[in-house]
Protein backbone atom coordinates (compact mmCIF):
# COMPACT_ATOMS: atom_id res chain seq x y z
CA UNK A 1 0.00 0.00 0.00
CA UNK A 2 1.14 3.51 -0.79
CA UNK A 3 2.40 5.28 2.34
CA UNK A 4 0.43 8.40 1.33
CA UNK A 5 -2.75 6.33 1.69
CA UNK A 6 -1.70 5.29 5.19
CA UNK A 7 -0.97 8.89 6.09
CA UNK A 8 -4.40 9.94 4.78
CA UNK A 9 -5.99 7.20 6.87
CA UNK A 10 -4.31 8.58 9.98
CA UNK A 11 -5.28 12.18 9.23
CA UNK A 12 -8.91 11.22 8.56
CA UNK A 13 -9.21 9.27 11.80
CA UNK A 14 -7.64 12.18 13.70
CA UNK A 15 -10.09 14.63 12.12
CA UNK A 16 -13.05 12.34 12.86
CA UNK A 17 -11.94 12.19 16.48
CA UNK A 18 -11.60 15.99 16.63
CA UNK A 19 -15.11 16.38 15.20
CA UNK A 20 -16.37 14.04 17.92
CA UNK A 21 -14.55 16.13 20.54
CA UNK A 22 -16.15 19.33 19.20
CA UNK A 23 -19.56 17.72 19.73
CA UNK A 24 -18.70 16.41 23.18
CA UNK A 25 -17.43 19.81 24.30
CA UNK A 26 -20.52 21.54 22.91
CA UNK A 27 -18.51 23.64 20.47
CA UNK A 28 -20.49 22.33 17.48
CA UNK A 29 -23.28 19.82 17.13
CA UNK A 30 -23.50 17.05 14.53
CA UNK A 31 -25.72 19.16 12.26
CA UNK A 32 -23.29 22.09 12.27
CA UNK A 33 -20.37 19.81 11.44
CA UNK A 34 -22.44 18.14 8.70
CA UNK A 35 -23.34 21.53 7.21
CA UNK A 36 -19.71 22.67 7.18
CA UNK A 37 -18.55 19.43 5.55
CA UNK A 38 -21.40 19.52 3.01
CA UNK A 39 -20.38 23.07 2.09
CA UNK A 40 -16.77 21.95 1.66
CA UNK A 41 -17.90 19.08 -0.58
CA UNK A 42 -20.09 21.36 -2.72
CA UNK A 43 -17.30 23.89 -3.10
CA UNK A 44 -14.73 21.28 -4.09
CA UNK A 45 -17.11 19.48 -6.45
CA UNK A 46 -18.07 22.67 -8.29
CA UNK A 47 -14.64 24.28 -8.60
CA UNK A 48 -14.83 25.95 -12.02
CA UNK A 49 -11.12 26.78 -12.01
CA UNK A 50 -10.11 23.12 -11.93
CA UNK A 51 -8.19 22.16 -15.07
CA UNK A 52 -10.38 20.33 -17.58
CA UNK A 53 -7.93 17.45 -17.91
CA UNK A 54 -8.61 16.27 -14.35
CA UNK A 55 -10.79 13.19 -14.60
CA UNK A 56 -14.05 12.63 -12.76
CA UNK A 57 -12.33 9.74 -10.94
CA UNK A 58 -9.69 12.15 -9.62
CA UNK A 59 -12.37 14.58 -8.49
CA UNK A 60 -14.14 11.72 -6.71
CA UNK A 61 -10.82 10.85 -5.05
CA UNK A 62 -10.48 14.44 -3.83
CA UNK A 63 -14.03 14.31 -2.43
CA UNK A 64 -13.42 11.07 -0.52
CA UNK A 65 -11.89 12.68 2.61
CA UNK A 66 -14.86 15.00 3.03
CA UNK A 67 -17.31 12.18 2.46
CA UNK A 68 -15.40 10.06 4.98
CA UNK A 69 -15.70 12.76 7.63
CA UNK A 70 -19.40 13.25 6.87
CA UNK A 71 -20.00 9.53 7.30
CA UNK A 72 -17.96 9.45 10.52
CA UNK A 73 -19.93 12.42 11.83
CA UNK A 74 -23.25 10.70 11.10
CA UNK A 75 -22.24 7.48 12.74
CA UNK A 76 -20.39 8.97 15.68
CA UNK A 77 -23.35 11.07 16.79
CA UNK A 78 -24.22 8.40 19.35
CA UNK A 79 -21.93 8.15 22.40
CA UNK A 80 -19.41 5.32 22.19
CA UNK A 81 -20.02 4.81 18.46
CA UNK A 82 -16.37 4.81 17.42
CA UNK A 83 -15.78 2.87 14.22
CA UNK A 84 -12.73 1.59 12.40
CA UNK A 85 -11.42 3.36 9.32
CA UNK A 86 -12.33 0.41 7.11
CA UNK A 87 -15.94 0.44 8.33
CA UNK A 88 -16.36 4.12 7.55
CA UNK A 89 -14.54 3.91 4.19
CA UNK A 90 -16.71 0.94 3.17
CA UNK A 91 -19.86 2.87 4.05
CA UNK A 92 -18.68 5.81 1.92
CA UNK A 93 -18.05 3.47 -1.01
CA UNK A 94 -21.55 2.01 -0.71
CA UNK A 95 -23.26 5.40 -0.61
CA UNK A 96 -21.14 7.20 -3.21
CA UNK A 97 -23.10 10.18 -4.47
Amino acid sequence: MNTANLQMEGVLMAMATLCRLLRQKGVADAAEIENALAEAERTLASDERRPEQISRANIEAALFPIRFLREANRQDAAPGAERAYTDIATAVGRTQR
